[in-house]
């Protein structure tokens, strides 16, 4: 990981502390990538978090699902705030330390569920994200399951598509970020002979709060993701999504 990167991220924990703000504002979007990720986990499943951030989304899946989460992060200011709000919440079967995607601390076939929430995007290259991917696959066991809930470039581009027809600018990625290619992560897993799924948790979501809520509202006067038409298309999203317009999407990936 590039030191730019590091140092953002590193900035963020020690500005945000122990809030979901530190790896992310889009708390709604948070909430639908944790709702996803734990239809996945099942009862007495071990389950590994990769870039878990301060541990804001992962203790929010552990009260979903009370199994053995441990979770890693790069940053070791995420990691000082994740122990703390674990201290906030007297989990004892989860656990926070430092950790590197591209060299996992861990055996081989180690864990039943691995999975990502937008930390390979934050490799600065295709090459540096494979590393990560096939880390990621290492440690989990024959018929685990591996999630990829990550930022795709062909969303971006439809969805910037829809934008362009009501004159609205273009979204574009950060500089510490780097979407995937979803034919080039397709390739890489049909190669491996891997099965895998998409899951289109947040195409209407995505639809309503990039592209709807400009039409209807002044995004201005609502600071962040507080626009309330963001509340209104997570309801939606809930029960219904489709359409290739979720940036964030998510593949399942069975070993």
């Amino acid at each position: 990981m590039s030191d730019f990167i590091k140092t953002f991220w590193e900035t963020q924990a020690t500005k945000f502390k122990g809030s979901h703000e530190a790896s992310w504002g889009d708390n709604f979007a948070i909430a639908l990538e944790v709702e996803n990720i734990a239809k996945y986990i099942k009862h007495g499943d071990t389950v590994l978090d990769v870039g878990c951030s301060n541990g804001h989304a992962t203790l929010a899946m552990l009260q979903k699902k009370p199994v053995e989460i441990h979770g890693v992060d790069y940053a070791e200011n995420m990691i000082v705030y994740a122990n703390e709000n674990k201290k906030s919440l007297n989990a004892s079967n989860v656990f926070f330390d430092v950790g590197d995607i591209k060299k996992l601390n861990f055996k081989d076939n180690h864990f039943d569920v691995v999975y990502t929430t937008r930390v390979l995007i934050n490799l600065p290259s295709w090459q540096d994200q494979v590393i990560g991917i096939e880390e990621c696959i290492r440690v989990t066991r024959p018929g685990g399951t591996i999630i990829f809930s990550e930022a795709f470039w062909e969303p971006l581009v439809l969805l910037n598509s829809l934008r362009a027809l009501k004159q609205l600018p273009p979204l574009i990625e950060h500089d510490f970020n780097r979407y995937i290619k979803k034919t080039k992560i397709e390739d890489l897993l049909n190669k491996k002979g891997l099965s895998w799924s998409i899951e289109e948790f947040s195409s209407i979501y995505y639809l309503g709060s990039r592209f709807l809520r400009e039409l209807v509202t002044t995004p201005s006067d609502y600071p962040g993701y507080s626009n309330p038409i963001n509340k209104i298309f997570y309801e939606v999203e809930k029960e219904f999504s489709g359409g290739g317009f979720g940036i964030q999407q998510a593949y399942i990936v069975k070993k």
